[in-house]
């Protein structure tokens, strides 16, 4: 998942669905998994092969270095620096063996291991017997395709590490590691914990231009409604955007809840110096979880909003149709009358002076058409009387 500001607005754009391939694989992921051993390991067939980034760092610089493929040559170059520390970054699933390694190398439980591999849990902490932590948080940004999209990222802490598992090469995680890069970064200065921090604080922050967007989104259907000419496919999109926004509020939910489990955490999981950064980050999951309730709330508006807008237009529609049959009725009546044959005469040269004389008057036709004029006209002016022939009404 790439690292993003909002995407460029673009209200005319038709969003897909996941391919039904894809959603029918992760079906099968998920029925394969069903009754199996807690604890197994599985790998998805199309995970991405890891690459391995370490980041070695103290007070004084930060090194770092990719060793995709070079797993003992990571191992060697963080046992030669054992005063330094040190984060990991596993991104990509795609060797079975390696991941093992991992586990086995840095005492990871195999249930924490299967969350990992996973990769669709909510957001929770735990905590080891020696008081190290297992952390998971999910990433979500506003795709281009106007969908939610959301990565796994697992955190594990150690006396003077930080090991990071995620199934994708791109994240929101940049913005981190220049942190790291910068001469005095506080995160050089403080504990391991203090760097779990702020990969949640981060992550948690990346939700404020994915909800920007999703809102921007939302204003731009509200102007679709009422725009002159209104897309067809505009209620599909509204749907849409909603299960997006009851996904969006299912992500922070649990961060808000998992944050306030770390607060409840014995000094020695997390030490008092970092509680009030995680406070700081509550009020930040506070408010996301505020922003999405929000967005939700309006969402369903706009639904209501477009199914009122929709009858209303109906409504003008059959106010037209039915000013136009009632025109018509009077004037189908008159004509349809004189349409009728009567006689003149009885055919003996007898005239009939009841059957409709007027068809042999010489001005029988013109004043025929003037009455029919002035009908209409009288229906007008009653029906713009009456206020009927407002657009506003």
């Amino acid at each position: 998942m790439a690292p993003s500001a909002p995407p460029p607005a673009a209200p005319a754009a038709e969003r897909t669905d996941a391919p039904a391939a894809e959603r029918a694989a992760e079906r099968q992921a998920r029925t394969q998994r069903v009754g199996q051993k807690p604890g197994t390991l599985t790998v998805r067939p199309d995970a991405p092969p890891p690459r391995l980034f370490l980041m070695l760092y103290d007070a004084q610089g930060c090194d770092e270095a990719e060793y995709t493929g070079r797993y003992d040559e990571l191992l060697a170059a963080v046992r030669a620096q054992p005063e330094r520390r040190y984060w990991l970054d596993v991104r990509g699933y795609g060797d079975l063996p390696l991941i093992e390694r991992l586990m086995e190398n840095f005492n990871l439980h195999p249930l924490q291991m299967e969350d990992v591999l996973n990769d669709d849990q909510r957001a929770k902490v735990e905590v080891f017997d020696d008081n190290r932590l297992f952390l998971v948080s999910r990433m979500a940004e506003f795709t281009a395709d106007l969908e939610i999209d959301d990565d796994q990222l697992s955190i594990f802490t150690g006396p003077n590490y930080v090991l990071t598992f995620q199934d994708d090469y791109e994240d929101c995680l940049d913005v981190l590691r220049n942190r790291l890069r910068v001469a005095n970064s506080q995160l050089r200065q403080r504990p391991s914990a203090y760097l779990a921090y702020a990969l949640t604080d981060v992550v948690l922050d990346h939700y404020y231009p994915t909800m920007a967007a999703v809102g921007d989104y939302i204003e731009e259907l509200e102007d679709g409604i009422f725009g002159a000419r209104r897309e067809r496919r505009l209620l599909g999109r509204i749907l849409r955007v909603k299960k997006d926004v009851v996904r969006l509020r299912r992500l922070v939910y649990p961060e808000r809840d998992k944050i306030a489990e770390i607060l409840r955490l014995p000094d020695e999981a997390v030490p008092e110096a970092v509680k009030v950064y995680y406070r700081d980050c509550y009020d930040h999951a506070i408010q996301a979880l505020d922003l999405a309730e929000s967005y939700r709330d309006n969402i369903s508006s706009l639904a209501d909003l477009f199914l009122s807008d929709q009858s209303n237009r109906m409504n003008e529609v059959m106010k037209v149709l039915t000013i136009i049959s009632s025109i018509f009725i009077p004037l189908s009546f008159i004509v349809g009358l004189y349409g009728m044959n009567f006689q003149h005469d009885d055919g003996h040269g007898h005239l009939l002076p009841l059957n409709m004389p007027e068809l042999y008057k010489p001005l029988g036709y013109p004043i025929l058409l003037v009455i029919l004029v002035l009908i209409v006209a009288g229906q007008l002016y009653y029906f713009w009387r009456k206020g009927w022939l407002s657009s506003d009404d």
